[in-house]
């Protein structure tokens, strides 16, 4: 297992170009933030599908690391995502991940995504990640 503060300096360094940061991690989930700027908005105003993906893809990630430790080369094998409603350009974009399943070599989990401060999900991410053998 790594911990919060283990998996904030991994992604720091690992990923110095992202801009989610990890919010909470433990017990088979994770949340991860991403500030929302112009640049990620498209026409229409609207957070860009592209950044939701993102948001749910280093969710899962952080979600797994959390419980397998930092293991660099697990990636994504599968991200599936239902855009469910327009996000707030305004505000920050919140991943919230829960893992259904770690296996030795496959996770499952899914991701909501919401805008800071509403109830309701603008988006859903299911997602599968290969774990690489150990040893």
């Amino acid at each position: 297992m790594a911990t919060k503060q283990e998996l904030i300096e991994f992604m720091r360094n690992a990923f110095p170009q992202s801009k989610s940061s990890v919010e909470e991690v433990g017990n088979l989930s994770a949340v991860v933030r991403r500030k929302i700027g112009a640049d990620d908005l498209r026409p229409g105003g609207t957070v860009s599908g592209p950044v939701m993906f993102e948001v749910a893809d280093v969710a899962l990630y952080v979600a797994l690391l959390g419980e397998i430790g930092i293991i660099p080369l697990a990636v994504t094998t599968n991200l599936s995502i239902n855009f469910l409603r327009k996000p707030q350009a305004d505000r920050d974009l919140l991943g919230v991940c829960k893992l259904l399943k770690v296996g030795r070599s496959l996770a499952i989990g899914e991701v909501s995504l919401y805008s800071e401060g509403s109830p309701e999900a603008v988006a859903h991410a299911v997602g599968t990640y290969s774990i690489p053998p150990q040893g």
